[in-house]
């Protein structure tokens, strides 16, 4: 009766919807140019001809929707919604949240080329993204010996004593000393950008002329230099397939599915060159039709592609393709983007071969996936055997300690399950109730707060039937710590403390011999050196270490910026704890202009120059 409510009351205009389970989870997220027929129509009879559509329907427990005044609107919004709240039956990137950009700081007077996995409208370029940050990397190592770009955060004025050793291994053009002008340094950069973007000729031109020029003026150390730049520049054209003798840039996408999977392959062609590919893989596929899995992909991927082409290749039409282009040129600036499929020679060639592509990448995939799959399973029984355990443990809780001399003591819970980290379900405990250095009673403060969470849990679940926090409210098949009998002897009294002893297994990694203590057992356990158990044993052990440090170096560096910042007058605790949210660090505080302080409540521009005043 509550759904039939809402669907009579739908409004026969554009917009989008979202459909949300009992717990008022977002499951669905569609857009409809009229929504009382789209959100209506889920509730017909046909639409239960689809498993995976008569699941989401059995699980619709509200239904929002919000009204915009056109299709396109609808469009833009459904992507926004579709990224942050990432809706189990919606087809989505896997991992878009990851992708890392090339980032060259062009706002910059000498600008820095740096990695970076979001983009900021700050006046920078960027490329990508890309799949692999492996490859970001190889690719700029090739590019700095190229182009030797900054990448130190020195202020530059030229006038330095010396350059630091990228100088002298020729990795860096030294504006620092003076060794190269910002206006030749800014064209380094240039040309670095033009690279990526696959426009070479003009870039050899230039440097053809400018070798000629320097040869001519007997400045043969300078021709040489531009001669070897040239050399490397031809040995990664020459890999570069020419596609056209038309001077146009395109992408070329295609995709291959299997047994509910997807992976989408992207060749970049620019200036009728192929300059590179990446594969992307969609979740939520099951049972979607190729064109809505292509759509969404179109739509999610150039929602942060740093380039749009004027042309996108694809092997089949999309029903969403007019207003997809519509929304393109947008971002485009205006020109206009054509979403075509081929059927010309060389262009259907192309999409082939991005198909075959497709298929091949992800039966590479597949078979990752199943061999890492199957180290899994060999390791969780592999633990299950040595610890003497009932059955092979699937969620495994690992804990760990970080401090300083006592200082900004953390602890870290990491979950891994099925041996694969679970990171929403991290959590990290600023401690609180240990003096000094102390990492036995620190962790036993970490235990109490989780399994006094646990407990809590139970209790709101069972009274209020509230959804608890999934990290408090499921108890481990595991529980490991990271050191010897010391710290297993703490964990063991917490668990006796709560009565779980007897339900939840406990182990010891200690570092040195990599041997496991058990409760009630004086012997350690030795897993093989090259087992699968001991490496997921180490590799968890090894996030948890990482996890708390992680943590103990942001507390830290908060504590020290708190400290500096006390005595600056007009610093109290609102605005020191504001200025520790917004910035983070010192030199966070130290690279904002003073306007941006400013705008944080209660800072004026004047407190604002006097903060970064005081901190310099």
């Amino acid at each position: 009766m509550y759904l039939q409510a809402i669907l009579d009351t739908l409004p026969d205009k554009p917009g989008c919807y979202l459909m949300k389970n009992a717990q008022g989870r977002i499951i669905y997220v569609g857009k409809a140019v009229n929504l009382r027929a789209r959100v209506r129509s889920y509730f017909h009879a046909s639409a239960h001809e689809h498993p995976k559509s008569q699941k989401l329907v059995s699980e619709i427990a509200d239904i929002e929707w919000i009204v915009v005044g056109s299709e396109l609107e609808a469009l833009i919004l459904e992507m926004n919604l579709i990224k942050r709240h990432r809706p189990h039956y919606n087809v989505r990137l896997k991992d878009d949240k990851r992708f890392p950009y090339i980032k060259v700081h062009w706002a910059d007077p000498f600008p820095r080329v740096t990695v970076t996995r979001q983009m900021v409208m700050d006046g920078s370029r960027y490329f990508g993204p890309y799949t692999s940050v492996w490859a970001v990397h190889q690719t700029l190592d090739l590019l700095r010996k190229i182009f030797p770009y900054l990448t130190c955060n020195r202020e530059i004025t030229g006038k330095d004593a010396r350059a630091c050793l990228y100088y002298d291994i020729k990795l860096c053009s030294a504006p620092c000393i003076g060794a190269i002008s910002q206006e030749d340094y800014r064209q380094v950069i240039d040309d670095l950008c033009q690279f990526l973007d696959g426009r070479t000729e003009s870039v050899v031109q230039r440097l053809n002329q400018a070798m000629t020029a320097a040869a001519e003026e007997l400045q043969y150390e300078k021709a040489a230099t531009i001669r070897d730049q040239l050399q490397a520049i031809d040995r990664v054209v020459e890999r570069q397939k020419v596609i056209s003798s038309e001077q146009t840039d395109s992408d070329v996408i295609a995709m291959a599915r299997a047994d509910g999977e997807a992976c989408v392959q992207v060749f970049f062609i620019r200036s009728g060159k192929l300059i590179g590919r990446e594969y992307f893989v969609l979740e939520g596929t099951e049972e979607e039709a190729d064109q809505e899995v292509l759509a969404e992909f179109v739509k999610q991927f150039y929602a942060q592609a740093a380039f749009v082409p004027g042309t996108v290749l694809l092997p089949e039409e999309l029903a969403e393709a007019r207003i997809i282009g519509q929304w393109l040129k947008e971002r485009k600036s205006g020109q206009k983007v054509e979403i075509t499929v081929p059927h010309q020679d060389i262009s259907r060639e192309l999409v082939e071969m991005a198909t075959e592509n497709a298929v091949e990448t992800l039966n590479a995939l597949r078979t990752r996936w199943e061999a890492d799959k199957n180290r899994q399973t060999v390791a969780l029984t592999e633990i299950q055997e040595a610890l003497d355990l009932p059955e092979p443990p699937n969620r495994i809780e690992c804990y760990d300690i970080s401090t300083t001399q006592g200082m900004a003591s953390v602890g870290s819970m990491v979950v891994f399950e099925q041996g694969t980290p679970h990171k929403k379900l991290y959590r990290r405990f600023n401690i609180k109730s240990v003096l000094g250095q102390d990492d036995f009673a620190s962790l036993e403060e970490v235990l109490n707060r989780r399994f006094r969470r646990w407990k809590a849990a139970q209790e709101t679940e069972e009274s209020l039937g509230k959804k608890p926090d999934p990290a408090f409210a499921v108890l481990p098949d595991l529980l490991l710590v990271d050191g010897g009998k010391g710290q297993l002897s703490r964990a063991v009294a917490v668990l006796e403390s709560y009565h779980l002893l007897d339900r939840i297994p406990a182990a010891g990694l200690a570092e040195n011999e990599e041997e496991l203590f058990i409760p009630g057992q004086h012997e350690s356990v030795y897993l093989q050196r090259r087992s699968q158990g001991l490496y997921l044993l180490q590799r968890i052990r090894d996030e948890a270490h990482r996890f708390a440090i992680t943590a103990h170096r942001k507390r830290r560096s908060q504590q020290g910026l708190a400290s500096r910042l006390d005595g600056i007058p007009g610093i109290g605790p609102a605005r020191r704890k504001a200025l520790l949210n917004t910035f983070g660090s010192i030199e966070g505080i130290l690279d904002a202009p003073a306007e941006k302080i400013a705008e944080i409540k209660c800072i004026t521009l004047e407190l604002a120059q006097n903060i970064k005043l005081q901190l310099e």
